[in-house]
């Protein structure tokens, strides 16, 4: 049937690209350069700030800065890629006994925040605690008659850190050894290969760019930590950039030092893709079978149960168990009206910034879809900047510009009417939410651009046809379609807020505290267990989250059967 010569089709995405800049589009780019605006403010204090207190910070702990926070780095990402690949591959691949339930447990502890790990693991291992308890009581020693490894150290944080990150190079190359064709390990098998031949040879060359990403999310939740490398003592940029602003009263220190945190995290950036350099890795075919399911015996089955029970135990069971011990032996002893008041403010916040990422990721993904041009592709890409920068950059980057207007404003009140105004936005809920989304927006946009690219353009043209403009084909057509993408992106947006520690420290109002800063200052006051109450509800309100995630993984298998292929080994 002949074509109308009239009808646009949307689905050519080289005549989708051509349209112009519309209204829609340059309000976009304008939205996403206000959220851009703290980032770009920190990067020119470089260039433009004079700090009396940065040459002696130079001088004295900037090298200690540096070489701990490489250290970190470059631990936690060792760590988290074996750990991550090595499980995601055995139960994608192989069947012993558990393998069911690994698949969706391995991801739960993405669920506790590494610096709720370093409370938990320092409360039990350190002196007072059950561990060397137990220990002098069973080899009859005192206190310093034996050797124990010390967990407040740079070597802990790496442990922790790793513990509580792996989980993002499981989910990514799980779901890239998911994707991949049984046909090319098939022919590796024939061609002599053992299963773990085959896993060096095929499967892990086809999954390197998602272990990369997965390692590359991890190192950047690594940079941005607070918590825990504050509660162990180990000087890094994050927390001598708390140090500069807090104690030190220099502001302008902090934003030199957040300066070179960005450049520090740009350099991981650029590691990134100069080791994919310019490979591709593609599949030479589209027939998909289900994987073979290797069934492992002996020796290899009890291997392969302890390499995935061994970070399930140590990063999730055994921090709840204790959590949950604490919690009921001795907890917070301000549970009751105060402490509902801190899970009101978490949850308001939470709420609220969710809410709003949500609807400014469907303005900027929608505005993208409706008028795909380069200003509106730039404006979803400044738009997610700040995900890659920590809490401390983005508070610090928020805070002077905002104390810069609101002086100004003062000033003017006072010059014209005789009034003082004071501090309207500085030390203000909306600046702390103002500071999440900057943070945070990119969870929402990409989950969002997600779902709505499942849509095909026709389902767009059709509701057109039928006389509705843009917003009433989003509110009728896309909104009830992606209603699962926008629920997840609110979920995870949530939660993200939930845990924040060092954003909501520099940013929040006067007595207004929220549960993870409610933790955090137990902790600082070694009240561990006090801090279990408000560490473990942060806990569970992660794991709902985290269930649906792997839901989703698990579908994401292209021609998945239900019929299993087990092959003995």
């Amino acid at each position: 049937m002949p074509q109308n010569p009239n009808v646009v089709n949307n689905d050519n995405p080289e005549i989708r690209s051509k349209r112009k800049a519309g209204s829609w589009t340059w309000i976009a780019l304008a939205v996403a350069s206000v959220f851009a605006f703290p980032i770009l403010n920190v990067v020119s204090a470089a260039f433009t700030t004079k700090s009396d207190v940065w040459d002696h910070l130079v001088s004295t702990v900037l090298g200690s800065y540096l070489l701990n926070t490489s250290v970190l780095a470059i631990g936690v990402g060792i760590l988290v890629a074996i750990i991550g690949t090595t499980t995601a591959w055995l139960v994608t691949m192989c069947r012993f006994p558990g393998h069911r339930v690994f698949e969706w447990a391995l991801i739960l502890p993405l669920a506790v925040p590494a610096y709720v790990m370093a409370y938990t693991y320092t409360d039990f291992f350190q002196v007072s605690g059950p561990v060397q308890a137990l220990i002098r009581d069973m080899f009859s020693v005192e206190y310093r008659e034996y050797w124990f490894p010390e967990v407040r150290s740079i070597g802990g944080a790496i442990l922790m850190l790793s513990l509580v990150l792996y989980p993002y190079v499981y989910m990514l190359a799980r779901a890239a050894f998911l994707e991949q064709s049984v046909c090319a390990l098939e022919v590796s098998r024939t061609l002599g290969c053992s299963p773990w031949g085959s896993f060096f040879r095929i499967a892990l060359p086809l999954a390197r760019p998602a272990i990369i990403a997965g390692t590359s999310l991890a190192l950047m939740e690594t940079l941005a930590d607070f918590g825990t490398v504050s509660f162990f003592g180990v000087q890094t940029f994050t927390t001598g950039i708390m140090n500069a602003w807090t104690n030190m009263g220099d502001l302008a220190a902090a934003r030199q030092l957040s300066t070179y945190l960005l450049l520090f995290i740009l350099t991981v950036f650029v590691l990134e893709k100069v080791s994919r350099g310019k490979s591709k890795y593609h599949h030479a075919t589209n027939r998909y079978q289900e994987l073979p399911g290797y069934q492992l015996k002996g020796i290899k089955k009890i291997v392969a149960v302890t390499a995935c029970a061994l970070p399930l135990f140590l990063g999730f069971v055994l921090p709840a168990v204790i959590l949950i011990d604490m919690t009921i032996s001795l907890g917070d002893e301000q549970f009751g009206p105060k402490f509902f008041k801190l899970a009101f403010n978490s949850f308001t916040l939470a709420a609220v910034t969710a809410f709003t990422a949500v609807i400014i990721g469907v303005f900027l993904a929608y505005t993208n879809r409706m008028q795909p041009n380069i200003i509106s592709k730039w404006a979803t890409r400044i738009a997610s900047m700040g995900y890659a920068v920590p809490g401390t950059v983005v508070a610090i980057g928020t805070l002077f510009p905002l104390a810069t207007l609101d002086n100004a404003f003062d000033a003017w009140m006072r010059a014209t009417f005789d009034i003082s105004t004071g501090l309207l936005l500085t030390g203000s809920i909306a600046a702390l939410i103002f500071a999440y989304l900057v943070r945070f927006l990119a969870v929402s946009l990409n989950t969002v651009e997600s779902g709505l690219g499942k849509i095909r353009p026709s389902m767009e043209d059709a509701s057109r046809t039928l006389g509705r403009g843009p917003l009433k084909t989003l509110w009728h057509v896309h909104i009830p379609i992606m209603s699962g993408s926008l629920m997840t992106a609110g979920l995870v947006v949530f939660v993200d807020v939930m845990k924040e520690l060092p954003a909501t420290l520099v940013m929040r109002p006067f007595n207004f505290d929220t549960l993870a800063v409610h933790a955090y200052n137990l902790a600082s006051d070694e009240r561990l267990s006090q801090s279990s109450t408000a560490s473990l509800t942060i806990v569970l309100v992660g794991i709902l989250p985290l269930i649906l995630l792997t839901k989703a993984i698990s579908k994401s298998r292209a021609g998945s059967l239900s019929g299993k292929t087990n092959l003995k080994l």
